[in-house]
């Protein structure tokens, strides 16, 4: 039973990471395709509880199940891939939350059930095949305990080990393998026949209090976990990590129910109804205890992962260990009663495999979690007879904790700043926060900077250079909507349809904070869509002359999807002839080893791509993976009309004209080849990134700053990998001074440290950048902090002032600005 546990956590995570990959990360799929793997287990212990009660050779059942679990897996390596992507046509692109929850459930339920049920059947028919050592219910609690250790050890192994090492198809091989061993170990060591069961039995009060309690417990857990997602880095080894403490507590009080709880069955639901109340109220100082544990450890991967066992050992272990206790008292009092332990589990897990879609989808957003989770405490109570252990008392403290108790939120508010706005949605808790400068940020689980109001240029910089690369867009996507800024300014130009998809509603209506203020909010050429980004990608039947993807944190659970080699071709197959994919990468949340396989994945699709800088900042520095459709490299001639053209005011943006913009190349074909290597794909089957990210995450092992001059040292470009041939001679080496003059530029700000004060400010500065605009005039970024410093001096030092204009007119004598200024500050006429 341990080995099958192993394997049957082991085989949802690797089908739960597969459905979703196809069938998308909204609340919708991912809670359906939950309740359909519960629904499966359901139906195997009712459907066939009963005949394998009847039958004489029950280890015949437990082999056969056992068989069917692996073959049916091996069986789905094929199966799978076909099956999710009808089910992905029929669902569409924008599907309504019930239809999309409809199709998801139906189609996995049905694409899983002959594994899922020979899961529900194995515990039963196991159950039998130990009938002879059963002793007052110990053979209940001893299989469910070991089969639920096993699962502990599946979910922590194919995490931490299975899948990040062989990916998901050689992971459920093995499993598969698992289950054929455990198939042949039952028919060698379990021949006898087993021992006759009860008569069926009507008994419904414990039916209704397996089924009860079954909904109850994983409600718990789906409220426990979306609660600590805003304190959690919420990565995949968070889920796991916090499902395995899960487990680990039903296991600990089964194994201790024959030995210790018998005594107390009228008490146990009155004690799991305190145990949730205790759990749920560790909640509350999650974040302390978390940070706690950290300080105690020291900074360290192992560390950070035990910050997050912690505050799920608070919040899971007293009620799971109860929880367990308590299904090992009712699956016994059953048995008692005439009614087979396999319609025992299947009730149970039938009120289970509800309980997602209600709680998740339903009474979370509804009432918010503390209420939802004192729902939960309630429900247990009102179970209990008012004659066991202190039910008035525990209702008591449940009307307290709902009256007095804060809401259960994590928002961090600056000193003198507010919240904006907050809204709980099924997946996310979603935040606008204001500081005391009017600055106003957005968050999602307060453990994620969406963007802000301080970052217009960035985020605008971030759709108008792939919008100023195309020669006439008409059509445009957006993957990812974040503020809305840098939707909001493409959808500026007057000629362009733009799209966006974005994942969670709640950012949607968040982003109206930004866009308002940008005066944008009814822009009717922006078009605004909840979906998940994969699953429009492939089911959409348009075709986009511009597709830009944001800068999606990798080390979040389901943004890795977006970086794989199926991804990337889905993408192409959505570009129009001629069309450009511009895919954002966030280089302050990812490790140089992690942004190989993206650039390699990305190189596997596109052979001819580049890279650029958004901007040139060095705190959060973001680099974009450009391609073209069917192009070959770019024509200044059309540049240059674009710019003159353009009714987004490029140059209000640092786009002031060709060499500006095609000077946010960094790398091209060549060197993206080089710097990928040999670094793994990242693709559906082997999903390396959403494994390797987490470590960045976890702990930063070096500043961003670092990292973007480490890669810009590996980078190379030329212009004939970029524009065509009939760029001049010189105007091609003036773009090579550009990239010269922007590294350097780059590199001598890494150690530059802000200052209030002008003159000590100018002691770092000035002569790295004139140094810089020596070596490319044309390089405005140089000029323009020149220039202010400039006027700043000659405020409290006009000769210094006049001087240092003077060094920049000589070194941009093109440009009036510096003439302009020295005429002022001399006191002359313009």
């Amino acid at each position: 039973m341990v080995a099958s546990g192993f394997a049957a956590l082991s085989y949802q995570i690797v089908w739960t990471q597969q459905a979703t990959i196809w069938l998308g990360h909204e609340s919708a799929a991912v809670l359906a395709v939950v309740a359909a793997f519960f629904g499966g287990l359901a139906v195997g212990a009712l459907a066939l509880g009963p005949r394998i009660d009847r039958s004489p050779k029950p280890a015949h059942w437990y082999a056969a199940c056992e068989a069917a679990i692996g073959l049916w897996s091996l069986a789905l390596a094929f199966l799978m891939a076909p099956a999710s992507k009808w089910l992905l046509d029929l669902t569409g692109a924008q599907a309504s939350p019930a239809w999309q929850w409809a199709v998801a459930f139906c189609g996995t339920f049905v694409l899983l059930l002959p594994a899922t049920a020979a899961m529900g059947a194995t515990l039963p028919a196991m159950e039998r095949v130990m009938a002879r050592m059963r002793r007052q219910g110990s053979a209940i609690a001893a299989l469910y305990a070991g089969n639920t250790f096993g699962a502990v050890a599946g979910v922590l192994a194919a995490a931490f080990w299975l899948v990040p090492e062989f990916g998901l198809a050689r992971t459920a091989a093995l499993c598969a393998a698992l289950n054929l061993v455990c198939a042949a170990a039952a028919l060698k060591l379990f021949a006898g026949s087993g021992e006759p069961s009860s008569a069926p039995s009507r008994a419904s009060g414990v039916l209704f209090l397996l089924a009860a309690t079954g909904f109850l417990g994983i409600g718990y857990e789906v409220l426990v976990v979306r609660v600590l997602s805003q304190v959690a880095e919420n990565t995949v080894y968070t889920f796991a990590m916090l499902l395995a403490v899960y487990l680990v507590g039903t296991a600990l009080g089964a194994a201790a129910y024959r030995r210790w709880l018998s005594g107390l069955l009228d008490r146990l639901l009155p004690m799991l109804a305190a145990a949730c109340l205790l759990g749920a109220s560790s909640l509350f100082a999650a974040e302390k205890l978390k940070a706690m544990v950290l300080e105690v450890l020291g900074p360290s991967m192992a560390a950070a992962l035990a910050g997050e066992a912690a505050i799920a050992v608070a919040a899971f272990l007293l009620p799971t260990f109860m929880m367990g206790a308590v299904f090992s008292h009712l699956s016994t009092s059953a048995r008692a009663a005439g009614i087979s332990f396999g319609r025992a589990l299947g009730v149970n897990t039938l009120g289970a495999a509800i309980a997602p879609l209600l709680f998740g989808v339903f009474l979370l957003p509804a009432l918010g979690p503390k209420s939802a989770l004192l729902t939960v405490a309630a429900g247990y109570l009102a179970l209990t007879s008012w004659r066991a252990l202190f039910p008035g008392g525990a209702a008591a403290v449940i009307l307290g904790l709902a009256v007095f108790a804060p809401r259960l939120a994590f928002v961090d508010v600056p000193e003198g700043g507010r919240i904006v706005s907050y809204k709980e949605g099924a997946m996310a808790a979603v935040s606008v926060v204001e500081d005391s400068g009017g600055v106003a940020r957005l968050r999602i689980d307060n453990r994620q900077q969406e963007g802000s109001s301080a970052t217009r240029l960035a985020d605008s910089r971030q759709a108008l250079l792939p919008l100023l690369l195309h020669p006439a867009p008409r059509r445009a996507l957006f993957l990812g909507l974040g503020t809305g800024v840098t939707a909001s300014a493409a959808a500026e130009d007057p000629m362009l349809q733009v799209d966006a998809v974005e994942l969670l509603p709640e950012v949607i209506d968040a982003s109206a904070f930004f866009r308002r203020n940008l005066g944008s909010a009814a822009n009717p050429r922006l078009h605004l869509m909840a979906a998940d980004a994969r699953r429009f990608v492939r089911a959409a039947r348009e075709r986009y002359d511009l597709i830009v993807s944001d800068n999606f944190h990798p080390a979040r659970s389901g943004s890795g999807s977006l970086y794989t080699v199926e991804h990337f071709a889905a993408v192409r197959d959505r570009l129009a002839a001629g069309a450009l994919f511009c895919q954002w990468l966030p280089l302050h949340q990812l490790d140089l080893d992690t942004l190989r396989s993206i650039v390699r994945s990305f190189v596997a699709v596109y052979p001819g791509g580049w890279a650029m800088l958004a901007t040139n900042s060095l705190e959060t520095p973001v680099l974009g993976l450009v391609a073209l459709n069917g192009g070959d490299r770019f024509d200044v001639g059309r540049v240059r009309r674009r710019l003159a053209d353009s009714a987004t005011s490029p140059a209000g943006f640092g786009i002031d004209d060709d060499l500006a913009l095609l000077g946010s190349f960094v790398a091209g074909p060549r060197a993206l080849a080089h710097f990928a290597g040999d670094a793994a794909l990242n693709t559906d089957d082997h999903p390396v990134v959403a494994y390797r990210a987490p470590r960045i995450a976890y702990v930063p092992d070096s500043l961003p700053r670092d990292r973007l001059i480490a890669l810009l040292r590996e980078f190379e470009i030329s212009p004939d990998e970029l524009v065509s041939a009939q760029a001049d001679a010189a105007w091609r080496s003036r773009l090579t001074a550009y990239w010269a003059a922007r590294n350097r530029y780059l590199s001598v700000g890494r150690d530059v440290r802000p200052m209030s004060d002008v003159r000590r400010m100018l002691s770092q500065v000035r002569e790295p950048l004139l140094a810089v605009l020596r070596i490319s005039p044309d390089f405005r970024p140089a000029y323009d902090p020149l220039l202010r410093m400039a006027a700043a001096l000659g405020r409290v030092d006009p000769a210094a002032g006049r001087a240092l204009l003077t060094e920049l007119q000589q070194a941009q004598p093109s440009r009036p600005e510096a003439a302009q200024a020295l005429r002022e500050l001399s006191g002359a006429p313009p």
